[in-house]
């Protein structure tokens, strides 16, 4: 089987996507411009436009693009775990790890944004369904593991949706750990 060398356009693509996910990461996307992208990228707004035809289409394919690096984070973390139990725990905690390096403002524009927002609500509703799995491969637990896949569900929307941050002040990622370890505990 032969492996299809990458094609510079799509290399480049690449590249300015990994630099463009730092940015957004660190100051959020709301209050940019595709010129102010181009500027902090090293490039023009013609090169930006390699990642997708306007502003609202190159965010969403940042934000898609951090989701996808973040995913292969975590999975790769659960596959060093041997204990099914942990790795439940192992997965929110990877979760939290790759959360933690967008700031608020990152987490505010999800909100507003309508593309990058339904990224995310999509990443959280695969994140539930693997946690669900990963309970499933748990086995003969002391507790129902459809209840807890439901409760975990119901932690993860409100985190999503900004309820827990209310609640609890706690950011994002900060969540995560907490539901991480709250899990990992309860389980045992």
């Amino acid at each position: 089987m032969s492996v299809r060398p990458v094609r510079a356009p799509d290399r480049r693509r690449q590249e300015l996507l990994d630099a463009l996910v730092e940015e957004l990461l660190r100051d959020g996307f709301g209050r940019l411009s595709v010129e102010e992208m181009a500027r902090r990228l090293g490039c023009s707004k013609s090169t930006l436009y390699v990642v997708a035809e306007s502003k609202d289409l190159i965010v969403a394919a940042a934000v898609r693009a951090f989701f996808r690096r973040a995913t292969d984070r975590v999975e790769e973390e659960v596959r060093r775990t041997a204990d099914p139990v942990e790795r439940v725990g192992t997965y929110l905690e990877s979760i939290a790890t790759e959360l933690s390096a967008a700031s608020p403002r990152f987490f505010a524009d999800l909100d507003t944004h309508p593309s990058a927002g339904a990224v995310y609500r999509r990443n959280t509703e695969a994140a539930a369904d693997r946690v669900r799995s990963l309970l499933a491969d748990a086995g003969d637990l002391d507790v129902d593991p459809v209840f807890v896949g439901a409760v975990v569900t119901l932690v993860m929307e409100g985190i999503h949706r900004g309820r827990v941050t209310e609640a609890t002040g706690l950011g994002d990622a900060d969540a995560y750990r907490n539901l991480a370890r709250l899990l990992t505990a309860g389980l045992r």
